[in-house]
């Protein structure tokens, strides 16, 4: 029997951000595999990398050479209107910064990227999702009508409202205080439970980085260890 394709399957990544003189090796030959339904905590200083290859494993920054397919898909091969394509559907992103738009109700928020998407019955899934998250009440509220953990919330909600195979989570909790990052760490475990999505996460907690069933911590640019080698 032959093993299941993994999450992500990238070899020898680099990303080189300027040209000539002024170039910086940002990512310096990652090798790097998840399984699908595997949680993995991305630690490692500032300056490591940690942001930089999440960015390119979701397709938001190209590599500068390598191979990497997510999901079933190279993005390798793809340019910037493919990749996004490509995300739709397959990847959830939160952010440290929760990025909802402030002329929209929590409810659009979550609704109209699926809309864009082209996925059927986006309001009906934005309001169902945004009541599993506790926010049943608060669905036309705008953002700055919410706390800090709402908002988180509401980005958590849009990440999983399409059912994605892969959700990333840059430093999910940063913004916000023990007892209310400790609750959205919760809801993101239990969410991420519910539809068997591969979740990674940057984060400098290290509590929160033991919940995980893997570690990898970057330095340099480069993968310094990783609790799921054999």
């Amino acid at each position: 029997m032959t093993s299941p394709a993994p999450a992500i399957h990238a070899r020898n990544l680099t990303l080189t951000l300027g040209s000539g003189s002024a170039a910086v090796d940002i990512l310096k030959g990652i090798d790097f595999d998840v399984a699908v339904g595997e949680i993995v905590a991305l630690l490692g200083p500032s300056g490591s990398g940690k942001s930089s290859l999440m960015a390119v494993l979701t397709g938001l920054e190209r590599a500068s050479s390598g191979t990497l397919e997510v999901a079933g898909a190279n993005f390798a091969a793809m340019g910037e209107d493919a990749l996004a394509r490509a995300r739709r559907g397959r990847i959830g992103i939160v952010l440290q910064a929760f990025h909802l738009l402030p002329t929209m109700t929590a409810l659009e928020n979550v609704a109209t990227p699926m809309e864009l998407a082209g996925i059927p019955d986006a309001r009906d899934r934005a309001e169902a999702e945004l009541r599993a998250v506790g926010l049943g009440r608060r669905i036309s509220h705008y953002p700055t009508q919410l706390s800090g953990g709402e908002q988180q919330r509401v980005a958590i909600a849009r990440a999983i409202a399409p059912r994605p195979a892969l959700i990333f989570a840059d430093e999910p909790t940063g913004n916000l205080d023990a007892a209310t990052g400790e609750a959205i760490t919760e809801l993101l475990f239990a969410r991420r439970a519910e539809t068997g999505a591969t979740l990674l996460i940057i984060t400098h907690d290290v509590d929160l980085a033991e919940r995980c069933q893997r570690v990898v911590t970057l330095a340099d640019g480069r993968i310094a260890s990783d609790t799921g080698e054999r």
